[in-house]
């Protein structure tokens, strides 16, 4: 009898046992990786925050014609969107089949809508209310449906007669969406106006969510330099169109762009139309460098994520699809990447979690996300990992602003993955809102967040001048007393008198570096010398470049992460980024200025251009010293003196170009103008030439080879 228990028990705990590992096991056996981005853009890999459940959509049937007892099979033919409603049952716009296909929360049919008394021809969009009205985007007839829970044509919605609309517009709906009021989101195939906007009635609104017009560099110098004919010429810079539409519980509108726009793929918009995305100028849609790199450029890529849909879960992530690159793309409320996962297909081959094009996706009620696949024609599954789950439980809290709540499950998060990036900045947060200061300067630095990084400093600091200011003000006070008396008692001393009356050095180098100050204080006579007395040498003008240099490396290096956007010192590139723009600049100078009537031999160049230069050891590495004191409330003081630097040398390059070459100031305008075109030239001709010459290489490379195999 004990016997048999124990192996009961043994057979309940194996059991048990299974059951804990099974969701484990499926996120150990996902075919994709994921992945999130630091604020530096720097890849990092996570464990799956969704893993795949299941596959619907392929075991569809209809009664046989030809035999009303028998079912024959009918797939879906490129479907073009998916909704869940209230109720968690499924919406298929089966475009190729022309219907709706509507399933229950297991994915098992429960009936095809195709509207008989007005069939639906190429429907491209579906959305459904939360009283169960169903509106579809029927595109082959240009009209929005609008259906009972019965699937029975209540009203249609055509091509709205207004004035304010293009006579050009073509009326092709692709998605629709309903807010609360029963008004009407439209979007358009080549809808740049942006959303239709109707009422319940029908009525034309006005167009919703437009995108801005993209004006590249060569646009805009084209309409600076063209005349009104040249330019009207010229193809029209229209915006991108929008590719979806969707809502959230709270009645926000989102809206996705694919295209070749780099910002804005992705809107958050209030009843106004404003986007409340704080980093609405960031790229959406993410994906790794090297997927670009893969991308055949012959046939017409372009390495932008296609956006094609977007779906807000139960907590207020937004989540993204890009077609392009194959990834899904997880946001939360303000925008702030969190994770992306997916990834392509292998050609000729299905895999479960890999996506051949994906076209739409929703949630439903438990946060379990369905994508639709319009070359598989089947919706795939998928379920939050407990990675994912304390993912979406931390961020709630941090959003909300509840940041002691949250640091617990951030620090789950954390044990999970050292490295995410979101869980290091909530748990910073937390350590600010409890007044653990150091500690979230630390994190903050850890996760790269330099406003954040900057309010704590501030906060130490404050600390710091509120503990010692007594002693601190007492030390100033009687230091200036100190010196005031030190000196006045040592006005008429021997001493200061012998030190005032040195001798002072004759050694040539040190005069040329001393000149470099002169310059400073008086720029026209002191070029003027450079040119007809002979002042500075090369040897002090190497050693003023050298100086620059070290400056350069040494602001990289002690500028506080405040101020310091460098993700990492790299001294070889800071050097030969560096010398190889001065001494461009010199030789165009020097080949101009030889052209264009200037009397500066290439000496006077070379040295007048170093000694213009040091200003910025003067004040370039006090401030970095400085802008370890200072937070980003001091901004302007700071971009004040590094900018105030910059227009002091470009003063100084200007007296110099002036004064040596005796121009005048119109002349001197043209020659600086001249210098930067050449320099473009030599920019363009080095190029060239070394890919000719690593062509050339190649060419001999192979001829070697083949010589030596034959």
């Amino acid at each position: 009898m004990k016997a048999r228990c124990y192996r009961w028990r043994l057979l309940l705990s194996l059991i048990i046992l299974c059951t804990a590992l099974l969701p484990a096991t499926a996120e150990a056996a996902v075919k994709y990786s994921t992945f999130t981005k630091d604020n530096n853009q720097n890849l990092i890999w996570l464990q799956p925050a969704y893993y795949p459940i299941g596959v619907i959509g392929q075991n569809l049937f209809v009664t046989d014609p030809n035999n009303p007892g028998a079912k024959i099979k009918s797939t879906m033919q490129t479907p073009k969107d998916i909704f869940i409603d209230a109720k968690d049952e499924i919406y298929i716009a089966d475009t190729g089949n022309n219907r709706v296909v509507h399933m229950d929360e297991k994915g098992q049919l429960i009936r095809y809508i195709s509207v008989p008394e007005s069939p639906l021809v190429k429907p491209e969009g579906v959305f459904v209310t939360a009283d169960g009205d169903i509106y579809i985007a029927d595109t082959g007839n240009k009209r929005v449906v609008s259906l009972d829970a019965n699937g029975k044509l209540k009203k249609e919605f055509k091509r709205p007669d207004s004035r304010f609309i293009p006579d050009t517009f073509v009326f092709d709906p692709s998605k629709v969406m309903v807010d609360e009021r029963g008004f009407l989101y439209i979007a358009v195939h080549g809808g740049y106006e942006g959303l239709v906007l109707l009422d319940s009635m029908g009525k034309f609104q006005g167009f919703f969510g437009a995108n801005k017009t993209v004006i590249s560099a060569l646009d805009a110098m084209k309409r600076w330099l063209y005349t009104k004919e040249m330019y009207a010429n010229e193809v029209a810079k229209k915006p991108e169109t929008i590719n979806s539409v969707a809502t959230d519980k709270n009645g926000y509108i989102y809206t996705v762009t694919g295209g070749t726009v780099k910002s804005d793929q992705l809107k958050k918009l209030n009843i106004k139309g404003e986007n409340l995305l704080r980093s609405s100028q960031k790229s959406f849609g993410e994906y790794r460098a090297m997927d670009a790199a893969m991308l055949p450029a012959s046939k017409g890529f372009v390495n932008t994520p296609q956006l094609t849909d977007v779906a807000v879960d139960q907590v207020g992530n937004m989540i993204v699809i890009d077609q392009q690159f194959k990834y899904i793309s997880h946001y939360d409320a303000s925008g702030n990447l969190l994770y992306f996962w997916g990834g392509p297909s292998a050609v000729g081959s299905s895999q479960v979690g890999l996506l051949k094009s994906p076209v739409a996706l929703d949630v439903n009620s438990r946060n379990e996300l369905f994508v639709l696949d319009d070359q598989e024609n089947i919706v795939q599954m998928f379920r939050l990992s407990e990675f994912g789950q304390k993912v979406n439980q931390a961020n709630q809290q941090t959003l909300a602003g509840y940041y002691e709540a949250s640091e617990k499950p951030w620090q789950d998060v954390l044990r999970m993955n050292a490295q995410f990036t979101p869980a290091i900045l909530g748990l910073a947060k937390a350590a600010y809102k409890k007044e653990r200061f150091e500690e979230a300067r630390d994190l903050f630095k850890e996760a790269g967040d330099h406003e954040g990084y900057s309010e704590a400093f501030w906060q130490i600091r404050m600390r710091f001048f509120q503990k010692y200011f007594s002693w601190i003000a007492s030390i100033v006070f009687f230091g200036a007393i100190l010196i005031f008396v030190t000196d006045k008692l040592t006005a008429k001393s021997k001493l200061r008198s012998k030190w005032r009356g040195r001798r002072r050095s004759q050694n040539s180098f040190i005069l040329n570096l001393k000149h470099a100050m002169y310059i400073l204080k008086h720029p026209v006579d002191g070029f003027t010398a450079v040119r007809y007395e002979g002042k500075g040498s090369y040897i002090a003008a190497v050693l003023i470049l050298l100086g620059v240099y070290a400056a350069l490396v040494f602001k990289e290096y002690f500028t506080s992460f405040s101020f310091n956007m460098a993700t990492r010192v790299d001294v070889y590139s800071i050097f030969t980024q560096f010398f190889i723009v001065w001494i461009t600049w010199i030789i165009a100078n020097y080949l101009v200025s030889s052209i264009y009537r200037g009397e500066g031999r290439f000496r006077d160049i070379f040295i007048g251009s170093a000694y213009a230069l040091v200003p910025y050891i003067i004040i370039g590495i006090p401030l970095a010293f400085l802008s370890n004191v200072m937070t980003l409330s001091e901004s302007s003081i700071y971009n004040f003196i590094a900018e105030g630097t910059v227009v002091w040398i470009g003063l100084l390059m200007f007296w110099k170009i002036q004064w040596v070459h005796n121009y005048t100031v119109g002349e001197c305008v043209l020659n600086i103008f001249l210098t930067l075109c050449t320099m473009i030239v030599i920019g363009v001709l080095i190029f060239v030439t070394t890919g000719l010459t690593n062509d050339l290489v190649s060419l001999f490379y192979e001829m070697v080879q083949e010589a030596i195999l034959r």
